[in-house]
């Protein structure tokens, strides 16, 4: 299955815990002032890659921890993402997940594709990226009003619940 991307980063410590696959997807419709990632806005930048891919880098490094998926915004494919997670579950990884949406947003939404992806996320870091509650003291996300939501936790509470 296809997607788009903008680029991966094969070791990194600063998406999540333990060394992490980070795979930047391309388009983003949120647009967020003082965006990370400006250069993933674009649908039409980036290149085409596929789940295979994506998986088989996964799998070249056994010291990753999980993937991180993050973008641009991965919700805007979250079929092929929701693929690839199920794979890296099924290889003994984690799944991280940021998103511009918050997850009452993404619930909302009644997609099977959707729904799909947020059963395969372990943590959902949610919200856009608001410039000002900018803190650099947070841990894996940018502003304040981001939260990073336990997904399997939540679903089985039926209210969110925050991962530690």
């Amino acid at each position: 299955m296809k997607l788009r991307i903008a680029g991966t980063v094969g070791d990194s410590i600063v998406d999540g815990p333990g060394l992490r696959l980070t795979i930047f997807v391309q388009g983003c419709p949120h647009h967020c002032p003082g965006c990370h990632n400006p250069h993933t806005h674009d649908f039409e930048g980036g290149r085409d890659t596929t789940v295979e891919e994506l998986f088989a880098a996964y799998c070249e490094n056994p010291l990753l921890r999980g993937v991180t998926l993050s973008g641009g915004e991965p919700f805007c494919q979250p079929a092929p993402l929701a693929q690839l997670a199920h794979l890296v579950h099924a290889h003994g990884g984690d799944v991280f997940c940021y998103t511009g949406y918050t997850y009452e947003q993404l619930c909302e939404k009644q997609d099977p594709a959707v729904d799909a992806l947020l059963g395969e996320i372990d943590v959902l870091i949610d919200g856009p990226f608001l410039l000002e509650e900018r803190d650099l003291t947070l841990r894996f996300r940018g502003s304040a009003n981001q939260r990073m939501i336990d997904i399997p936790r939540t679903r089985e509470a039926g209210e969110i619940v925050l991962w530690e």
